[in-house]
């Protein structure tokens, strides 16, 4: 009995010179840890101590302009009302909410996930609690995981991608009661794009109450206000 055991173990060894059996194993060992992240992700916190917003923006706003002296207010004005503020960790607006969220350290935390970019610096001076990862893809995850609500300040291809993600999850419901929620005048026109594209084809690409989903306002007060609106939906469910 031994050696058959012995032969079958043996029989199931891959040699590294054997280049296409190596390549299946690493192929479903891939597969495999795929299956096990996709479990964990499965479990949800019962309770958090704070509402969590997520505010993503351009990286190349400079300080002092209006978009970066908006988007800090913004986010104080959130910090203020105990939602901790999460970003991507980097320069621009995303420095700008986490210096907004600064202000109120004693009511809300100021995170940063960061991805590693060959051209860009490390993680802002106002991150109290800082994130790296290697991909784009783990860290759009943890960006879902991790927060109740998303405001999207003007950007470039990466704030797009973004919004993008964020709102195919919500249209699939892979997310829900999370607002998405886009400020300035920049976010209208990406919408009417989509509406005219996507809904005016023989066939619809997508269903018109897809396009509610974004919620476009013009300036910092109105984002305020509806997340303000979501918080104490929060609030209630967490004290019920």
């Amino acid at each position: 009995m031994s050696k058959i055991k012995s032969t079958e173990k043996k029989s199931d060894l891959i040699s590294l010179a054997d280049e296409e059996g190596v390549k299946q194993v690493l192929a479903s060992t891939l597969l495999g840890l795929w299956d096990v992240v996709n479990n964990l992700t499965r479990l949800k916190p019962s309770r958090r101590d704070h509402y969590r917003v997520t505010i993503f923006g351009s990286a190349r706003a400079k300080a002092g302009t209006f978009g970066y002296q908006e988007t800090k207010r913004l986010a104080a004005a959130l910090a203020e009302m105990g939602c901790d503020i999460i970003t991507g960790g980097g320069p621009g607006l995303m420095q700008a909410a986490n210096e907004g969220a600064a202000t109120s350290p004693e009511r809300a935390k100021s995170v940063g996930i960061r991805v590693e970019l060959p051209f860009e610096q490390e993680v802002n001076a106002f991150v109290t609690q800082a994130f790296e990862h290697r991909t784009f893809f783990t860290r759009l995850h943890q960006f879902v995981l991790t927060s109740d609500a998303f405001i999207v300040a003007p950007g470039g291809i990466g704030t797009v991608l973004e919004t993008m993600m964020i709102w195919q999850l919500l249209q699939v419901r892979h997310l829900e009661n999370t607002p998405l929620i886009l400020v300035g005048k920049m976010w209208p026109g990406l919408i009417e794009w989509a509406r005219s594209s996507m809904l005016s084809a023989d066939t619809p690409l997508a269903n018109a109450d897809d396009m509610t989903i974004p919620r476009c306002v013009a300036n910092a007060d109105e984002a305020i206000a509806l997340v303000r609106e979501y918080h104490q939906v929060w609030l209630s469910g967490q004290h019920g």
